[in-house]
């Protein structure tokens, strides 16, 4: 069932009529939909229910402690990359144990945090990650679980800003390093292996690369055992597509039955990191059309949301479905949908065809709900929208938008420049 539909002619969510959130919250704004995360979850987790694994939600899709409480309802854990997000998902009450940090760049302060919060493991990703976690572990005098990251060099064949398993991409390392830094950290007093893990990519729209990626851990998971290190988890990240506009990934049954048929027999319990296939349908943007200006060359919808809101568009070239709150039977024109910030690159679609509509109009900017709200900025001193969730026959505020006294929050002047 799709949760975002159209109802007497106008767009709804759930049993919510769109405009009547904007009248409730003003625009721009997001909203999710309760139903349509519940049902995302629950079909994606329970697709590996024959096999042992652990359903880790990626928190980078989207942070908001709504989304992620409700995860961890479902039984979810979660997959960190910063202490931020790593804070977040305890504020959600997300048990540390079902927590796993991933991400190039953690710092000593990130590693301690995590280490005394009693998470899952932590995946090192280089050689320096090695030694400081050996350090703090020291420090701490405690034992801090571990997994290698490693770059297998499967091209996933998505986005070049979104693929991450190449020997180019910054992420992992190679498995002739991989090899000896599980030596490390087998001599290191304070450091336990206790999983191998890769990520390859993300928006992956075809089963055969995360085959080939899973293959190719497995074959490093064997070499190890066989020099007595034993490993307990398998993490092969997240990357799963979804239908933006006319792709057809696969469904999350056929994923799992791949998947699972690689590790039947292995003994290792299955780490997955999804976000975008659980929250990216959603959640939709929901913006207001300001002025419909025309020129020679083309027709411009200017609306009050912006790539400081949703900067896929602009960032990845992204297509995003748009959809008007009120079902238009006036004639589709040609528009460019943009927003107010001073950049040439700030649009929503280019050569869209929409129907003709007034200022004043709601459009729906949907499959927004993963890499929206977590990517938004305050570029040209905008605030950053509200975030709405709906569920059934109510809706709530689940973020505050910001107010311009949150702009200037932290900011001060010198004494000297006060004279």
């Amino acid at each position: 069932m799709n949760h975002f539909a159209y109802r007497d002619g106008s767009l709804y969510v759930e049993d919510v009529p769109i405009g009547e959130i904007a009248k409730g919250v003003g625009t721009p704004f997001y909203i999710y939909s309760h139903a349509t995360l519940e049902r995302h979850f629950t079909v994606f987790d329970r697709a590996f229910a024959h096999v042992p694994h652990m359903t880790c939600y990626s928190c980078k899709a989207n942070t908001n402690i709504a989304l992620l409480r409700l995860m961890g309802r479902l039984g979810s854990g979660a997959d960190i990359v910063s202490g931020g997000e790593l804070r977040a998902a305890l504020r959600a009450s997300i048990p540390p144990e079902r927590i796993v940090f991933s991400g190039v760049g953690k710092t000593e302060e990130e590693i301690f945090f995590a280490a005394q919060s009693g998470i899952a493991m932590i995946n090192m990703e280089s050689e320096g990650e090695v030694r400081l976690a050996a350090f703090v572990g020291r420090k701490m005098e405690k034992q801090i679980p571990v997994s290698i990251r490693v770059n297998p060099e499967i091209d996933a064949r998505t986005h070049p800003y979104i693929t991450t398993g190449l020997r180019k991409n910054k992420f992992g390392v190679l498995w002739a390093e991989a090899r000896g830094l599980y030596e490390e950290i087998r001599r290191a007093e304070y450091l336990v292996p206790v999983g191998i893990s890769s990520h390859i990519g993300s928006q992956i729209v075809e089963i055969p690369p995360f085959v080939e990626a899973i293959r190719s851990l497995k074959r490093m998971v064997a070499d190890l055992a066989g020099s007595g290190i034993a490993l307990k988890y398998i993490d092969i990240g997240g990357g799963l597509g979804i239908t933006y506009k006319d792709e057809l990934p696969p469904l999350p049954e056929e994923y799992a039955r791949a998947i699972g048929a690689e590790l039947k027999g292995t003994g290792l319990t299955l780490v997955l990191e999804p976000g975008r296939v659980i929250v990216g349908n959603a959640g939709a943007f929901v913006t207001k059309l300001l002025y419909v200006k025309g020129t020679p060359e083309k027709t411009f919808y200017i609306v009050d949301g912006a790539m400081n809101d949703l900067v896929r568009p602009a960032f990845y070239g992204a297509y995003h479905e748009i959809l008007p709150e009120a079902k238009e039977k006036a004639k589709k024109i040609k528009v460019d949908v943009v927003g107010p910030v001073c950049e040439s690159g700030d649009f929503l679609a280019k050569g869209r065809r929409l129907p003709l509509l007034s200022p004043g109009a709601l459009l729906a900017v949907m499959g927004a709900g993963a890499y929206g709200f977590s990517m938004a900025s305050n570029y040209n001193s905008r605030v950053r929208a509200a975030e709405v969730l709906a569920k059934g026959h109510e809706f709530f505020v689940i973020r505050q938008r910001e107010t311009p006294q949150d702009l200037l929050r932290g900011q001060s002047i010198p004494g000297f420049l006060e004279v």
